[in-house]
């Protein structure tokens, strides 16, 4: 449900008149638990990450990931307006079945939106040199292009990272629209409900309502429950403001499709049921496009992320994994001309993954730390190898 409304005296709040509704799809390729018992060898991708188990767990979405994309294509033929996150990992595992990468092609025949992001869902954007971030961004978007044809306009961070240094970057870029979390700190308890003033025109999530269709919408449990799609519209409609932006993780609703199959009706009502409260379905640069700017000065000094930056970089863990990522950076940039160098690079960029860090938020875990130890033993390895390569 929504969160105390803001109002501004100098001009009368009307009801919100549109919605985005934005997907991230990405399926993080993990680490494996890993300890050189027999002796060091040659770097290589399989030598560090879990492929068997990233393959199994794609084809375990694979039958889930059709339905939802066939519901979305009805939701769609009924006004609905959808924009996806997908990333550089999920779209190179779909050489394992180019059904998916089909299925999304029709999406993006109808209309769908697509945007950009660092194509490894990397912690890049955060990174003190910010090379790594355009070189990323510039991959997406050329996958983008060769795979669906489109060229992107609006863009999120992995993990909904709000840095103004990357912002600056989008906008020399030409993207028109930029998507971050609607965190407290950002919005101070109010509805981010506006087009935010910024050097990309920036929308905000709204966390509330974006979870209770990500988190709670099969949850019997919950007092909301059935999360139907006029009962959402209504919530909508009883809010004041521009534009609501929902944005959530497509592996969440298979979740939901797994439990029972209410997501896939929810999916197909929600542009009628918006429809009938006089709410529009739009894509994040439609509606940047639509609504005059709100200023937020938060937005210029504040940095954020999904859930807050703790999360990411909260511990000393994930400050030292921080810290030898930007090392093997530097020592990489040394051996561009390395027999081995993409190789290499590829494996720096997959270590880069924002899922790592998140795993090592603890909090009391004790998982956490274990996990922590397991990558610095990865990381030392990946040094080992660059240190022989350089001499």
């Amino acid at each position: 449900m929504a969160s105390r409304k803001c109002r501004k005296e100098q001009r009368k709040v009307e009801p919100v008149k549109a919605v985005c509704v934005c997907f991230e799809v990405h399926l993080p390729l993990p680490l494996k638990w890993y300890w050189p018992r027999e002796g060091y060898g040659a770097p290589a991708l399989d030598k560090y990450f879990e492929i068997g188990r990233s393959y199994n767990s794609f084809l375990r979405l694979e039958k889930d990931t059709s339905i939802l994309n066939s519901a979305l294509l009805a939701s769609m033929e009924a006004g609905g307006r959808y924009a996806f996150d997908i990333s550089g990992i999920f779209l190179e595992q779909c050489k394992w079945e180019p059904a998916i990468l089909d299925s999304f092609r029709q999406l993006a025949d109808k209309g769908a939106g697509f945007m950009a992001s660092p194509y490894y869902h990397s912690i890049c954007p955060i990174l003190p040199d910010l090379q790594e971030f355009r070189e990323q961004v510039s991959m997406h978007m050329d996958s983008l292009r060769d795979i669906f044809g489109v060229k992107p306009v609006s863009f999120t961070n992995p993990e909904l990272l709000l840095d103004q240094r990357t912002i600056g970057i989008c906008r020399g870029l030409g993207f028109k629209c930029f998507i971050s979390e609607g965190s407290h700190n950002i919005v101070n308890g109010c509805d981010p409900v506006h087009v935010y003033m910024n050097e990309v025109p920036t929308l905000l999530r709204h966390i509330n309502l974006s979870e209770d269709v990500e988190k709670r919408l099969s949850d019997r449990k919950w007092p909301g429950y059935p999360l139907i799609a006029e009962k959402f519209a209504s919530w909508v409609a009883g809010m004041e403001g521009d534009v609501v932006t929902l944005y959530t993780k497509y592996d969440s609703l298979q979740v939901h499709l797994q439990r029972n199959a209410e997501i896939v009706q929810f999916l197909k009502e929600l542009p009628l049921s918006l429809a009938r409260h006089g709410i529009e379905m739009l894509l994040p640069e439609e509606a940047v496009g639509r609504f005059r700017q709100e200023e937020l000065p938060s937005l210029y000094s504040k940095k954020t992320a999904r859930y807050g930056m703790h999360n990411l970089l909260g511990n000393h863990a994930q400050h030292l994994y921080m810290h030898e990522l930007q090392s093997i950076g530097n020592e990489l940039g040394n051996l561009k001309s390395h027999e081995e160098y993409e190789k290499l690079q590829s494996i720096y960029r997959y270590l880069q993954q924002t899922d790592i860090f998140l795993e090592m938020n603890a909090e009391g875990r004790r998982l956490g730390y274990e996990k922590a130890v397991n990558n610095f033993s990865i990381l030392s390895d990946v040094k080992r190898v660059l240190t022989e390569a350089g001499t």
